[in-house]
């Protein structure tokens, strides 16, 4: 039986967050929505220290290979559609 794993990563900018507080709270938030709503797993990779910029991972995991594409377009959609986040960059890889 083929796996497949999808794995997303986004550079985001913040332009709201004035302090790592304020940056916390959207990302927590942001990445509460993306987990209930498309189930994936996600956390914060890169940028931790910078108030206004965050690198995010999200994975999902499918026999399909289609599947993977679907969730990972409806996650990228979903980022892109943010109005609280800007997004920079995006690299997706299918394993």
């Amino acid at each position: 039986m083929p796996i497949f794993v999808g794995l997303l990563t986004v550079d985001l900018y913040i332009a709201e967050a004035n302090t790592l507080k304020d940056k916390r709270q959207v990302l927590q938030s942001l990445l509460t929505r993306l987990q209930n709503r498309l189930n994936v797993a996600v956390a914060e990779v890169g940028n931790n220290d910078i108030h206004r910029r965050a690198q995010i991972a999200l994975t999902t995991v499918s026999n399909s290979q289609a599947q993977v594409q679907r969730v990972m377009a409806a996650t990228s959609q979903l980022l892109n559609s943010e109005p609280t986040v800007e997004v920079e960059t995006e690299t997706l890889e299918i394993l």
